[in-house]
């Protein structure tokens, strides 16, 4: 057996090669998964000295049978390696594992090379899951795991049974980020490492995918890559667990917000159906999909209740439940936004034109429920709910009728910035923080102040003026305006 010059003269090939044994001898005695743990630990402490350890490929389990897997670097040990001979002990060249199918000499070699030696994703770790592979007599064929992923997204797709939607949103995702990105890759040559990226970089890429929207698709991906497992294809999942976090909310571009005169401008052009819509968003702060649920029962004295919102499904003709709870909400809960009469004149002029459309849906809970909803289609309809989708179009439309275009020709605003305007307002005139988050429908305050907190007025002299009344209950006059006041941590910024 080669020897690797190293400082560590003192073990010598021949111990190697009895330690080897005596691993091996212990496998029956020790079980399959605490042998490979112990000798795996030995094998990295040899391969630290600077010891090639052929002897580890060597060994042999008695009870079964099984060639115990080397983990090398073929630049210390391949003479066809272009970085042969090296003799740096902690060099960055690759890792090589060679293992045997069950049946001893008669089970076929194999190898896989890595960039690195320790971690998941390492070779260490790969070779303890074949070996232990081997002793829970699990069988995998590296042929059948040389199918690109491509090929076997395809393969899983057409085998399953699910709704059309659902494939076809699963096609899309497949389609459009999976094969571009991760579509050559071989299934045996996936890490864990490759679906992280992958999922951070869908959500980064500007598809308008929010982070549940690919937690949702990676639980698809993963699926896909357990069939394999399942198949014997692949040992492990590498997808398996794959997530992203939630990113914190960035705070509004105040650029993205309209002005009072903008607004009205988008009412006048947009679809006289969809007029309403502009309105409730930017006078009660609803999500567009909140706006088009709009109904009869909202409606109250002086404000109005929130209880459903159209479903992203609401236009196909297989969904069955047009309406779902509000966001971050269950169903039963709501919430009751303040109107100023303006909105109730421009309800009052929308049901003159157009008189509301019953709506049978089945809510979550199976219970069967009605509602008189305002945007229900009426010419071209047949029972099917406008997405936020839908809405969308008209009133990107609506901004280029009204000359609203950024550089480019395209609508300097969304649907969102309705909602925008109406925070923005509403802070600006001093209307406190928590208010306005629980209009907003906000799952805590802190994502309203992340969100909007920049555009509350500054409230230094306020604040001056209240504690010294609390505390030297005389009149503040120093002369020194809210604006010399240059402290960066000011009272409505630290709330």
């Amino acid at each position: 057996m080669d020897h690797v010059p190293t400082s560590a003269e003192g073990v010598s090939a021949s111990s190697e090669e009895g330690l080897a044994d005596s691993m091996a001898r212990g496998a029956a005695r020790q079980g399959g998964s605490t042998f490979v743990e112990k000798s795996g630990l030995v094998m990295n402490v040899l391969l630290g000295c600077g010891v090639a350890v052929h002897g580890f490929e060597h060994g042999r389990g008695e009870g079964s049978g099984a060639w115990v897997a080397s983990v090398f670097q073929k630049c210390k040990r391949d003479v066809r390696d272009r970085n042969y001979p090296c003799e740096r002990p902690g060099c960055r060249h690759g890792w090589t594992v060679r293992y045997r199918e069950p049946g001893g000499r008669r089970g076929r070699q194999w190898e896989r090379s890595f960039p690195r030696r320790v971690g998941p994703d390492g070779a260490d770790a790969f070779a303890v899951s074949v070996e232990n592979d081997k002793e829970a007599g699990v069988a995998f064929d590296p042929v059948r795991g040389a199918l690109p992923l491509s090929v076997w997204a395809r393969e899983w797709l057409d085998g399953r049974a699910i709704a059309e939607s659902t494939r076809r949103n699963y096609e899309g995702f497949i389609r459009k980020h999976l094969v571009p990105r991760l579509g050559q890759k071989t299934l045996a040559g996936l890490a864990r490492r490759d679906f992280e990226r992958f999922a951070k970089d869908v959500y980064a890429s500007g598809a308008g995918l929010a982070a549940s929207t690919v937690n949702d698709r990676m639980v698809m991906v993963a699926a896909m890559l357990e069939a394999a497992v399942v198949d014997k294809r692949i040992p492990d999942n590498p997808a398996r667990g794959v997530r992203i976090s939630r990113a914190r909310p960035l705070a509004v571009d105040e650029d993205e917000i309209p002005t009072p005169g903008e607004v009205d401008l988008i009412a006048k052009h947009i679809a006289p159906q969809y007029r309403l819509t502009v309105y409730l968003q930017s006078g009660t702060g609803l999500r567009p999909s909140e706006a088009l649920a709009f109904s009869s029962e909202c409606r109250r004295t002086g404000f109005v209740r929130i209880r459903w919102q159209v479903s992203a499904k609401a236009h196909r003709a297989d969904c069955r439940t047009a309406f779902v709870p509000c966001k971050n909400r269950v169903e039963g809960e709501y919430r009751d936004v303040p109107t100023a009469p303006f909105i109730d004149q421009e309800i009052d002029a929308h049901l003159a034109r157009w008189a509301p459309v019953p709506v049978v849906f089945t809510g979550r809970k199976g219970k069967r429920r009605r509602l008189e909803v305002f945007f229900a289609p009426r010419q071209r309809g047949k029972g099917a709910m406008p997405t936020a989708s839908i809405y969308g179009y008209h009133f990107k439309k609506a901004c280029r009728l009204a000359g609203l275009v950024d550089a480019d020709g395209k609508a300097k605003y969304t649907p969102r910035s309705l909602r925008h305007f109406f925070a923005s307002i509403a802070l600006a005139h001093g209307v406190p923080v928590h208010e306005v988050s629980r209009w907003l429908g906000h799952r805590s305050v802190k994502a309203t102040v992340d969100i909007y907190g920049h555009l509350v007025p500054r409230a230094w002299r306020r604040c001056r003026e209240v504690l010294q009344n609390a505390m030297r209950p005389v009149p503040l006059d120093t002369g020194i305006q809210p604006e010399e006041a240059a402290s960066p941590g000011s009272c409505i910024q630290a709330a």
